[in-house]
């Protein structure tokens, strides 16, 4: 602050300078693996010490409302072609793409399940993925035919070939037909892909012959290091789909090939998420105890590239960072699709999972997850002051605060966020935390929240639940009872397993808000 300095620090005061936490072992890991499930554990140990954050109460099923009505509404939302509507990525930015279709239409799909009855437009946006398949060479191609000259509709990033796949994937297993045909009349070429580049990606390459366009990463070393664990997830869920062993072996294959990337495995986030779900089902699927191991080696990476501090630098000081990812190995900021995208792959990965899981993953896997439903109101304009919003203009299309759809970037060092553009194609973001987070309880005056995953709830009498929470032992959940439209909060009372109450730390019209134990069950009793 100038010489000489114009604030200098007041003399005889304490200054900190360094605050750290460290986490000793007599003896450390001697390869990746153990390495990797050492490291976790250690995270573990530190994290305990933390003070962490409050978390707080996100309305996503509310704004799911309204990222579905201008979904349908809003004239920048999408766009006609060949007689079929498709969504845009950003408003008025880029063209249509499949990435960006699968994904909305995979939200769509979870949310109108959630609600007991499909959207309209889940089936407006199927009816035109066909047109983006090329029978010549028997895949999807990124962009429709008529894409304009400014794109190079053969250039192929390696990861964009298998994520729409995956989505589809998704909605096959559920019965839906269209994408099965799809999704089977194409993946044949994304193993062809895999073969030709002995699993070990570049980040871009030419659909007509795997012409590499470029090959590796700023530091001119690695490719695209985690699309085999999202290879790996697809040939997993192929493998379910139709019971053909050749997916499974290729789901080997992938994973196997990453072996000794240690912390640069990680190329973009939601990528190494997928993988480190790969692999909890392969060693579901074969119960070699390898794949267990190698997931520890997925999530290591990804939350070595995690912000496990609130940001109080610039702008940030108007939304949170706590836990949040950085989209990319090398990304200043966190980004909502790798967001909830990671979010949904941490929810298959302790789906699969069991008692041998690591108690220090589970925790990090459930405090990410539950920080996620927190940390992502704030990627919404309309949860951000404007006067901090990016100025125009923007890298895609333009901001306008009024629609329901998310900023794709917010930054930990305080820059303004936006700058990148408004994601059209993260709006599943709010269906997919609301679909997760809120459960329907038959014949009650409200809907629960619970901002961890419930891995069971039992009814046990007409006015009685029992829930299951298996987050991290020492961690806290919060719980709420949000009040049905034309309805009245009960009366309620809620114990723990022993017996001991737990009361409201909050109480309103709408909604009584608790704190309980992240592990654990829970009993839930209400009057009439």
């Amino acid at each position: 602050s100038g010489t000489p300095p114009t604030h200098p620090l007041p003399a005889g005061q304490a200054v900190v300078i360094s605050d750290a936490i460290l986490v000793f072992r007599d003896r450390a890991g001697d390869n990746e693996l153990e390495m990797a499930r050492q490291f976790l554990q250690m995270l573990g140990i530190a994290y305990k010490a933390l003070p962490l954050p409050r978390t707080d109460y996100r309305d996503w099923v509310g704004l799911s409302e309204r990222t579905v009505r201008d979904l349908a509404e809003a004239p920048q939302a999408s766009v006609r072609h060949y007689g079929h509507r498709y969504i845009m990525p950003y408003p008025e930015g880029e063209y249509p793409d499949i990435m960006v279709q699968m994904s909305v239409l995979a939200a769509l799909h979870d949310y109108g399940r959630w609600l007991g009855e499909p959207l309209p437009l889940e089936d407006e946006l199927r009816a035109g993925l066909e047109r983006f398949y090329d029978p010549e060479l028997r895949t999807l191609r990124r962009y429709l035919p008529n894409v304009g000259k400014d794109k190079d509709a053969d250039a192929v990033d390696s990861w964009y070939l298998y994520h729409p796949m995956l989505n589809m994937a998704r909605l096959a297993l559920e019965g839906d037909e269209a994408c099965r045909d799809l999704l089977l009349k194409s993946v044949g070429f994304g193993i062809r892909a895999a073969h030709h580049f002995n699993y070990v990606w570049p980040i871009m390459y030419d659909i007509r012959d795997f012409t590499v366009k470029t090959q590796a990463r700023n530091d001119d070393r690695f490719g695209q290091t985690d699309v085999g664990g999202i290879y790996a997830y697809l040939m997993l869920q192929c493998h379910e789909l139709t019971g053909e062993p050749t997916y499974l072996d290729e789901a080997r294959a992938a994973i196997d090939a990453a072996v000794g990337m240690r912390f640069d495995l990680e190329y973009q986030a939601n990528l190494t998420a997928w993988g480190a779900a790969a692999c909890m089902r392969l060693w579901r699927i074969t119960n070699d105890d390898r794949y267990l191991a190698q997931s520890y080696v997925y999530l290591a990476s990804f939350f070595h590239n995690c912000e496990i501090w609130e940001s109080g630098i610039g702008h940030a000081v108007h939304y949170r960072t706590f836990l949040g990812a950085t989209c990319l190995h090398d990304s200043p900021y966190m980004a909502i699709y790798e967001c909830f995208d990671s979010f949904t792959a941490f929810e298959a990965y302790l789906a699969d999972s069991g008692p041998d899981l690591e108690p220090a993953v589970r925790m990090l896997i459930g405090e990410y997850c539950k920080y996620a439903l927190d940390r992502a109101w704030y990627y919404y304009p309309e949860a951000l002051p404007k006067e901090i919003l990016a100025d125009p203009p923007h890298q895609s299309g333009i901001i306008n605060p009024d629609l329901a759809f998310p900023l794709e970037d917010l930054y930990g060092d305080g820059q303004s966020p936006g700058q990148i553009g408004q994601e059209i194609y993260g709006c599943g973001a709010a269906m997919v935390f609301a679909t997760r987070s809120h459960h329907i309880i038959d014949d009650a005056p409200f809907r629960l929240f619970c901002n961890l995953f419930i891995r069971g709830i039992e009814r046990t009498g007409d006015r009685a639940l029992t829930l299951s929470l298996d987050g991290g032992e020492t961690c806290e959940a919060n719980l709420s009872l949000v009040r049905l439209k034309r309805r009245k909060l009960p009366e309620v009372m809620l114990t723990t397993a022993g017996g001991d109450a737990v009361r409201p730390h909050a109480t309103s019209h709408d909604r009584l808000d608790f704190r309980v134990p992240a592990n654990g069950r829970l009993i839930l009793t209400w009057s009439v």
